[in-house]
């Protein structure tokens, strides 16, 4: 939850995707300092972030002058979800813990099963969409439904 209770994508998250669309887009080795100025990033918060990818299995490095990183598979297979679960953990904990392990009581016996409905709806979107289609523009009706719904686009704050 962010400032003002809403849901908050990590910038650590948003910057790995964007380091990863760019990569995907490219034929070749890049490098961290190209893929810094390239996306605007912060070069040393990338660098990080580059390590967890590569500790996570959706990038490869080489050293030289030939070196870069390279996506490890192809955008095609590699899910949003993926990317933020390396960079971030779980996609909807609540305090920090899985929500299925929860249990409330009395009047908050069923929060629980929001939890969970919260999760099953990130992952409905975030599991169904890959690198590959997000650089192609090429959305699938699991992100197009809410997209194309106008109330989507309207920020509420209470």
């Amino acid at each position: 939850m962010g400032q003002n209770g809403g849901m908050q994508i990590p910038a650590k998250a948003e910057y790995a995707i964007r380091a990863l669309l760019t990569l995907a887009a490219s034929d070749s080795s890049v490098s961290a300092e190209h893929l810094a100025k390239e996306q605007e990033l912060p070069a040393k918060f990338l660098g990080a972030i580059l390590s967890d990818l590569r500790r996570g299995g959706l990038v490869t490095s080489q050293r030289g002058p030939e070196g870069g990183f390279k996506l490890a598979r192809d955008p095609d297979t590699i899910m949003i979800a993926d990317i933020l679960r390396v960079v971030s953990g779980p996609l909807a904990g609540v305090r920090g813990m899985r929500p299925e392990t929860l249990t409330y009581e009395g009047e908050a016996t069923h929060l629980r099963d929001v939890w969970v409905a919260v999760r099953g709806t990130l992952r409905e979107v975030l599991e169904h969409v890959t690198l590959g289609q997000v650089l192609r523009g090429e959305l699938p009706e699991s992100v197009t439904r809410f997209t194309s719904n106008p109330d989507s686009w309207i920020t509420r704050t209470v």
